[in-house]
């Protein structure tokens, strides 16, 4: 089993850091810092592209880029758990549509996180296809 921590510090206020193995980033409320949901949607979007790319390079498909949007609604009960979350993906210049559309599916089964979230929220997801010369 794969130990994870991170540390985080926090000023008097809503002001801190999140200190990983790999790097750092602000929290708060204000510019040029995360948010508890931009961190919780930043690493699903992380885990689900990370999967994705594993399921892609086995599969042996090449594409350029993939952009992803994540978006969703927290309910107004207490404590405040999302209703639903969707992920849209564009993928650039793919070779095999199909073959990444599989792809993505194995992802969203694979990701732990997608998985952890779908446990509280209605998850879907939409995977486009774009061209550029």
């Amino acid at each position: 089993m794969e130990r994870k921590e991170v540390s985080l510090v926090f000023s008097n206020g809503f002001n801190g850091e999140l200190i990983a193995p790999n790097g750092t980033c602000r929290i708060g409320a204000e510019k040029d810092t995360l948010a508890p949901y931009d961190m919780l949607f930043g690493a699903l979007a992380s885990c689900l592209y990370s999967t994705f790319l594993d399921v892609a390079e086995k599969k042996r498909i090449n594409y350029d880029r993939v952009e992803m949007v994540v978006t969703g609604e927290k309910r107004d009960e207490i404590p405040a758990t999302l209703k639903w979350v969707k992920v849209k993906a564009v993928v650039f210049n793919a070779e095999k549509e199909l073959g990444l559309e599989q792809s993505f599916k194995l992802a969203t089964e694979y990701c732990s996180i997608y998985e952890t979230i779908s446990k509280v929220a209605e998850m879907s997801y939409e995977i486009h296809f774009e061209y550029e010369k």
